[in-house]
């Protein structure tokens, strides 16, 4: 799912080449265009920028030609770097574009200088992210190997060649040519990115397009340093000295032929936006913000430090209701310790039903969020959710919300920051450390990301490198988190490791974290039949609540429970059902039952947990460890390959005794018969749940303020 929408996409035409274009934040100024790559690469490059910039100025991105929805026109003259140039023109026409700061990243760059050279009134200024600009100098182990050569070997830059690309292996190339471009560590999803893109681009447009820059088939290239000398706007190069595609050598010569300035990015690679992206985002905002004229004078206030309320924003996951209740609680306890606390969420929907419910203060800015929710619902088969993978294919997302975050920390003043598995903010904060100006606090109540058993050794491969790279990012900025806090005890992290040649994943969480013990967010009920009398439940019936969380996953399990009422009503006359369906199902879309009441959103539904016979779950944590506290039998039934369900929390239901893991696709009406009929007769001997976790909790935080 993409972080923002176009508000316009649209095509215009050039020379006969239909051109893609879309515009985001159309009523900002000023304009941000973002120019074409080379054409193995199309405008969905720049989707860790389109949405931060978009919040602040316009932004244009096109598809060059030979890429994405634009024309694929055919021979080597229709992509001489000049026609980029006046496609951007084009563009800018087409879109009612006066004038634009122009960013361009490899070949991208060299077209952002003949735009600026060719059309200078409509350049205020030229960023060159890693320009590949065909100056004489080039890395010496690619210019050794003939393009047209029929060669024998296919090792390294020999891959870079027009007869393997349309003869050989194709894919093979890709892989090897992106992973020179990125050469950062841990740069899994961007090499995979970047190969799915490059295989949206024929090979033999691709091998055109190339030929283009080397003056094959009679194409007459013009030097690129003339064309430097007629540059008038300010540029400002970011080179990588790590970049295995262009030497920073290119980028050096290309600010000295402008005279603009340059940034070097220390053991940066050549895919600076993606991989880089805050830092990317952060100077692009900073050389835009240079071209505004001059801001009046306003009035502002500057508070002492010692006069200002003491202040905390709180970041909850939205992948889940459960966090909210526990963040709440933990937010309750931490004002006993300050009463004076001013307390800030940064949340998303559905977790902002649940803040509102309880009086919290959300951030205005929660409402530029990009929704974690609805990707999770988009990534969501039937019952089936490859949670690890959904959360690597979220990343433009993620980017997203950590750059809303860096806006509301750096416009305010926060003593302190709590993020409850706000996995974008402790992930960016160890990736530009520089920006932490705040005590810190992570929250989780998992550690380590673990493959499932299908995914075979490219889901483990992955797994083990996004755990390393967590593990060196801890062993570097240990300073960084202010307090680790795991929402639980240590005997409930897994017994498992993090990878090939990776700590043991309970050992290195014990070094690791302070134990908070679980958070409830309420006091378990002592008096279950006044419960049920406040509640309205008759004595001589049984009450089965079903309940999918916050999230809009569990649709299918619904629809499955609720075909198996007639067949269990027909066993167990006297049960009644209550179905929460949560803030994201619509009850009308579920069928109707005898002896079922449907609800969407119950603010009180841990009451109702906590007052019923037997409960039917999905299986995340939250709601079984509220069951498992109140002592009431439960069912629940994991998401297909959602590891943390699958794998640790059910650890964690096993270590406290509590609950029946029945899988979805054992799940029929007989069954889940027979499975409530045991688990009503069955006695029941959870481990007892301690009730002070949010209280631990605030304990922990409370001196960081």
């Amino acid at each position: 799912m993409r972080a923002r929408r176009p508000d316009r996409a649209s095509t215009t035409e050039r020379d006969g080449v239909r051109l893609a274009y879309e515009v985001h934040g159309d009523d900002h100024d000023p304009t941000v265009l973002l120019m074409p790559t080379w054409s193995i690469l199309h405008s969905r490059f720049w989707k860790a920028q389109v949405p931060y910039l978009s919040r602040h100025y316009r932004v244009v991105t096109f598809d060059g030609r030979g890429s994405g929805r634009s024309g694929r026109p055919v021979g080597p003259a229709a992509y001489v770097e000049h026609h980029y140039a006046d496609d951007a023109a084009a563009v800018m026409e087409a879109t009612g574009t006066e004038r634009a700061v122009v960013v361009g990243l490899s070949c991208g760059a060299t077209y952002g200088v003949h735009l600026a050279a060719r059309h200078p009134d409509r350049v205020a200024a030229l960023i060159a992210i890693g320009p590949a600009c065909g100056f004489s100098m080039s890395a010496p182990e690619r210019g050794q190997y003939a393009w047209d050569a029929d060669l024998d070997t296919t090792e390294g830059w020999a891959k870079y060649n027009r007869r393997y690309w349309l003869e050989g292996d194709y894919d093979d190339f890709l892989r090897f040519f992106f992973s020179r471009m990125f050469t950062e560590p841990h740069s899994t999803k961007q090499i995979e990115d970047a190969v799915g893109w490059g295989h949206e681009i024929d090979p033999s447009t691709l091998a055109d397009t190339t030929e283009a820059r080397l003056g094959c088939e009679g194409v007459t290239c013009a030097p690129v340093e003339a064309v430097c000398a007629q540059v008038r706007c300010p540029v400002v190069v970011v080179h990588g000295d790590d970049d295995g595609i262009q030497p920073h050598a290119v980028g050096e010569r290309l600010a000295e032929l402008t005279g603009g300035s340059l940034t070097t990015i220390g053991g940066g690679g050549h895919g600076l936006p993606s991989r880089n992206p805050v830092f990317i985002n952060r100077l692009i905002r900073d050389v835009v913000e240079r071209t505004r004229p001059v801001a009046p004078r306003t009035r502002t206030t500057w508070t002492r430090a010692l006069a200002r309320p003491r202040r905390a924003l709180y970041l909850s996951s939205a992948i889940g209701l459960g966090h909210a209740r526990r963040d709440v609680a933990i937010a309750q306890e931490l004002r006993r310790h300050h009463p004076d606390l001013q307390v800030d969420w940064l949340a998303q929907h559905p977790v902002t039903t649940v803040l509102e419910g309880a009086g919290e203060c959300v951030h205005p800015a929660s409402a530029h969020l990009a929704s974690e929710s609805a990707h999770i619902e988009d990534e969501c088969a039937e019952h089936d959710l490859h949670a690890f993978q959904a959360i690597r294919r979220m990343d433009e997302i993620l980017v997203a919300n950590f750059m809303v975050f860096h806006d509301v920390v750096e416009a305010g003043h926060y003593d302190l920051v709590i993020a409850d598995e706000a996995w974008e903010v402790d992930h960016f904060l160890h990736e530009n450390p520089e920006l932490k100006r705040f005590a810190y606090a992570w929250m989780t109540d998992f550690v380590g990301w673990l493959p499932m058993p299908d995914g075979g050794e490219d889901e483990a491969r992955l797994t083990a490198d996004y755990n390393a790279e967590m593990i060196e990012q801890r062993a570097r900025f240990g300073r960084l988190r202010d307090r680790s806090i795991f929402v639980g005890d240590p005997d409930d992290v897994v017994p498992d490791s993090f990878g090939p040649g990776l700590p043991d994943i309970a050992e290195w969480t014990r070094s690791q974290f302070d134990f908070a013990g679980y958070v409830t967010g309420f006091e378990p009920v002592t008096d279950r039949e006044a419960l049920r009398d406040e509640l309205g439940l008759r004595a001589d019936e049984r009450l089965c609540v079903v309940t999918v969380g916050g999230s809009g996953v569990g649709q299918p399990l619904l629809h499955r429970i609720l075909d198996a009422v007639p067949a269990v009503r027909r066993h167990l006359p006297e049960v009644r059902f209550l179905v929460a369906a949560g803030p994201r199902i619509d009850p009308a879309s579920l069928p109707r039952r005898r002896g079922v009441t449907v609800r969407s959103y119950i603010p009180d539904l841990h009451r109702y947990l906590a007052a019923c016979d037997i409960a039917i779950v999905q299986g995340g944590l939250t709601t079984c460890m509220e069951l498992t506290a109140n002592r009431r039998p439960f069912i629940y039934v994991p998401l297909r390959h959602h590891f943390e369900q699958n794998i640790h929390v059910r650890h964690r239901l096993e270590r406290y005794r509590a609950g029946r893991c029945l899988p979805y696709d054992e799940l029929d009406a007989d069954t889940l018969v027979a499975a409530m009929v045991d688990e009503l007769r069955r006695p029941l001997d959870y481990r007892p749940v301690a009730t002070d976790g949010a209280a631990r909790a605030a304990e922990l935080l409370a001196p960081l303020l």
